[in-house]
């Protein structure tokens, strides 16, 4: 664990008799790319904004660096954020918007800044236009170099890809992934698109009900989901219901619909009990507590 990593202890929000996310306890490495994925009214938007100050936690805490910011004010967080609907100033041009933080701050040698990270996204030349004149992409694109010229500790992306097209989507997982190798900062994105997820981050948390069904690396999530929740949500799955009935050797044995199957264990999370048998990848999944069961995989 280091410094600077960004922890989640038992964080809650309740909005009236609703819990929107429900005791969340994650730890989210420095200089990583990091996602939460989960579908609309998971709690992913309401995590993301409470460690933006944007929301005020029921209870629990955001911790930055070992310091509680919990109840900063937003602007005095040391972190960014990049909406989907990027939020630029109609009324100034691309230089103006990206140095608007500068400016408020009284910082010094404004041109230079604004000019290094123009060109860390692709906009050297672009500084005279207005947002209008510019593709969804290169605003997209401005809103980043806004946000990263403050050199805030995380940047917090919220679904900001919803509003491209498919290709300029693609196109801006390379430039997201690129930009944020190059700069170093964690950048935690938060997104309903499976692919998004898979492509740009590191480690994925994929969110359902408020709570954190699985983490992981993405190959490890898409390979081994621990639950059905998730191996349905990555992908269409066959799921079997099924019973383990021992050992043979390196394999579970697994009884289902009047047949017995062969799994290889290692690739089981559960290898006891009532399970689900994953079809396709030869893997099986535990069904004891069917909203939050452990499982291996399926396909």
């Amino acid at each position: 664990m280091s410094d600077s990593d960004l922890r989640l202890v038992n964080l809650t929000k309740r909005f009236g008799i609703f819990t929107a996310v429900d005791d969340l306890s994650l730890t989210i490495p420095q200089g990583g790319f990091f996602a939460l994925l989960g579908a609309s009214g998971c709690g992913k938007t309401t995590t993301l904004r409470m460690v933006a100050g944007l929301e005020e936690p029921t209870s629990g805490k955001v911790l930055l660096g070992g310091k509680d910011i919990s109840r900063l004010r937003p602007y005095k967080r040391p972190v960014n954020t990049v909406f989907q609907s990027y939020a630029l100033f109609p009324h100034l041009d691309v230089f103006e918007n990206v140095a608007f933080g500068l400016r408020r701050r009284g910082v010094g040698d404004i041109r230079a800044q604004v000019e290094r990270m123009l060109a860390l996204v692709q906009l050297e030349g672009y500084g005279k236009r207005r947002p209008a004149q510019l593709s969804g992409g290169q605003q997209q694109r401005v809103a980043l170099a806004r946000a990263l010229i403050n050199h805030p500790q995380v940047l917090l992306l919220d679904e900001p890809l919803g509003a491209l097209d498919l290709k300029l989507r693609r196109q801006m997982q390379i430039e997201l992934k690129r930009i944020q190798t190059e700069v170093g900062l964690t950048f935690v994105h938060v997104t309903h698109d499976q692919e998004e997820a898979m492509t740009m981050a590191d480690t994925v948390a994929v969110m359902n009900a408020g709570r954190i069904e699985q983490l992981g690396a993405p190959a490890e999530i898409y390979e081994f989901p621990s639950t059905p929740f998730v191996a349905n949500f990555l992908g269409q799955s066959n799921l079997l219901a099924g019973e383990v009935s021992g050992r043979s050797g390196e394999d579970v044995m697994v009884s289902a619909y009047g047949s017995r199957f062969s799994l290889p264990a290692a690739r089981c999370r559960a290898v006891d009990g009532d399970v689900y048998l994953g079809y396709g990848r030869k893997s099986c999944t535990s069904r004891r507590t069917p909203t939050r069961c452990r499982r291996a995989t399926s396909g």
